[in-house]
């Protein structure tokens, strides 16, 4: 159950389904997928296979059928319950991809040195022993090594001199405190994912490495980043939520590349001046932070499309705010706005709205000029009725008015009916005593909640929204349910919990949604025979 717009959460470049490892083939070889390797073909001399996926097949071990493949470029094992590998696995010395994660891999053989033609090693979520990892060196080709969640405490120095075509590090959920300053010599290093480490602070070598797009780091204790970041003129994304920085170097608006930028969860109170400057910026993220003011700097931004600044303590936007005409997600949730600012409404191209948990009381009729607003977000505020301004929204799909501290609503206007685009409805927490029988004109309507309202009865006219597939009715004061609910194929989940149910009973309720389909058919069923009768 999506509980507010606030949840967006923004996407990680280092992707786990990794499309960019898949292994091109020439087109007249045929690429053969082995489910296990009992399966295993029988080949003949001229077969060439390139490619299995062996994972989560409970694997102790690689077998000696597949290390016989002499063509074999991509190989997948991760999550099994492998040890060791075998150090036959030098046969394959064309593999260019090899996934071994999720297993129980400790001590990395010598002989895994040996594959100079591998692109691609994952050895994330294994045990590893730190004094076999130098093995890793010997790999001189490598291009994309991950190491996530392995207990490392520290980055062997060899892996930093030795492995010069390294474009992508995965180094997160580690024990680090800081990088090697042999670090400098990864000088092809694009991506590097840090977070869930202990670092204290910004690891200065990363600035000497000119062809970083990405650093991730978040989730550690830095406090301090070093001036030397503007020298990374090719950044791309900057990840640093979660972390005790209380300012930001002003070189950092040398990044001018710059365009994803996530400093929520600090200690911030402003921003530099001279950040303006970052005309490619395309996401800001500075959620619970403590600013003094609402960052100007941001409007100088034209290409901005989300902005996140929930829980930041602001009040107002100034008004150079209309600037940002290319804004798409904006969520200004938990602050202290008693009105919607209306430079708001004159950002055309908005689809997400996020004034969760505000002091709002009514809404502008200007509101009605967001003609692409699909969700919006306005669960606790002080709303006295419900502001039918929210009606002008034709194009809206997803509404949040739970009111879990704000001023209850008592009821749902049949003027709802407006909003034929919505797709889910969120009025838990409010004081209903009924729903309107216009709801049902909802035809798109998919999630409907209304837990913990005072709701008595359903309206009958329920049983035509087809298209309802989620429906929380927990903690109302309904006995029964519309007898013709079960026509409702798409129907996946009814809550029913905290009810005095009598049809069908608290017992059968508990048992789900398709105990609670089985009593309805079944009682239509006995009516059905009464009639003959």
């Amino acid at each position: 159950q999506e509980a507010s717009v606030r949840d967006i959460h923004c996407f990680k470049a280092d992707s786990v389904d990794r499309e960019d490892d898949h292994v091109e083939t020439a087109q007249e070889v045929s690429v053969n997928e082995v489910p296990d390797n009992e399966d295993l073909p029988h080949t003949h001399a001229t077969d060439k296979i390139f490619f299995i996926d062996l994972a989560n097949k409970q694997l102790q071990t690689i077998s000696p059928e597949v290390l016989s493949l002499e063509h074999l470029e991509e190989l997948h094992v991760e999550r099994n319950l492998i040890i060791s590998i075998p150090r036959d696995i030098n046969r394959l010395r064309h593999m260019k991809v090899l996934y071994l994660d999720q297993n129980h891999i400790q001590d990395i053989c010598e002989e895994l040195g040996d594959l100079k033609c591998l692109e691609s090693l994952d050895l994330s979520n294994n045990p590893l022993c730190c004094s076999s990892l130098p093995v890793i060196s010997k790999l001189q080709s490598l291009r994309r090594l991950r190491l996530y969640k392995t207990k490392l405490h520290e980055l062997p120095v060899q892996i930093c001199q030795c492995l010069r075509h390294i474009e992508l590090l995965g180094l997160s959920d580690n024990n680090l405190k800081c990088l090697p300053k042999e670090t400098v010599n990864l000088t092809k290093l694009k991506e590097i994912y840090l977070q869930k480490n202990r670092l204290e602070s910004f690891p200065k070598e990363l600035c000497y490495i000119a062809n970083l797009e990405i650093i991730d780091l978040e989730q550690n204790l830095i406090s301090v980043i070093p001036e030397e970041v503007g020298f990374l003129t090719h950044l791309v994304k900057l990840f640093l939520a979660f972390n005790n920085l209380s300012s930001i170097p002003p070189t950092l608006q040398y990044c001018q590349k710059l365009a994803v930028l996530d400093l929520s969860h600090n200690l911030l109170h402003k921003l530099p001046a001279g950040l303006k400057n970052l005309t490619e910026m395309r996401e800001l993220r500075l959620s619970a932070n403590r600013l003094e003011k609402f960052p100007r700097q941001i409007c100088f931004w034209p290409s901005l499309s989300r902005v996140y600044l929930r829980n930041t303590g602001l009040s107002k936007v100034p008004e150079s705010f209309t600037r940002l005409t290319s804004v798409r997600i904006l969520d200004l949730s938990e602050n202290c706005f008693d009105k919607i600012p209306k430079g708001i409404c004159t950002m055309k191209n908005l689809e997400e709205l996020a004034l969760d948990d505000n002091h709002i009381q009514e809404i502008p009729a200007e509101v009605k000029e967001l003609t692409n607003l699909k969700c919006l977000g306005l669960s606790e505020n002080q709303f006295s009725i419900f502001p039918k301004e929210i009606f002008l929204l034709e194009s809206l799909e997803r509404l949040h008015l739970g009111q879990n501290k704000g001023i209850k609503f008592t009821s749902l206007p049949e003027d709802i009916s407006k909003l034929q685009n919505l797709k889910e409805l969120h009025m838990e927490n409010n004081s209903l005593e009924y729903l309107p029988a216009a709801i049902s004109s909802l035809s798109h309507l998919k999630t409907l909640d209304c837990s913990n309202n005072l709701l008595k009865e359903l309206p009958n006219s329920l049983c035509q929204m087809k298209g309802l597939e989620k429906l929380f009715l927990q903690n109302n004061q309904l006995s029964q349910l519309p007898e013709d609910l079960d026509s409702l194929q798409q129907l996946e989940l009814v809550l029913l919990d905290e009810n005095p149910m009598t049809e069908p009973p608290i017992e059968v309720c508990c048992q789900g949604t398709a105990a609670i389909w089985e009593y309805l058919q079944e009682k239509k069923r006995r009516k059905a025979m009464n009639l003959k009768v």
